[in-house]
């Protein structure tokens, strides 16, 4: 659940939801490769690096939603007369869900071309 795209929380909560999956990703690769390491003549093909591709593709597409969000609207605020903050606060959230979005991809990258557990 995400607060209005209006709430200025909206330009933090991107980072934040980011910094989670940071330490969600890597810290369920040590506990899967303490636990149950896969086969290490796998290469990159393991459930380890399918699961943490298949949770980023997830991530990164709430991120996209929210991005989508707060950037359509301004257009709505516009037709109510809305003060012009409202539209920098949702232009700027929409952006920072972006960013946190491209980020998060680029976290589980290694994922689809790395070994885990080396």
């Amino acid at each position: 659940m995400k607060p209005s795209p209006f709430h200025p929380v909206n330009l933090v909560l991107g980072l934040i939801i980011w910094a989670l999956w940071f330490v969600l990703l890597y810290g369920g690769l040590s506990v899967g490769c303490a636990f149950v390491p896969p086969d290490t003549e796998a290469g990159a093909w393991t459930w380890i690096n399918a699961a943490s591709l298949i949770a980023a593709l997830i991530v990164s597409s709430y991120l996209l939603v929210c991005a989508y969000g707060c950037w359509k609207a301004p257009s709505l605020a516009q037709a109510t007369d809305a003060e012009p903050l409202k539209a920098f606060i949702s232009k700027t959230s929409a952006a920072v869900y972006l960013v946190s979005a491209f980020a998060s991809m680029m976290l589980a990258l290694p994922g689809a071309i790395l070994p885990p557990c080396i």
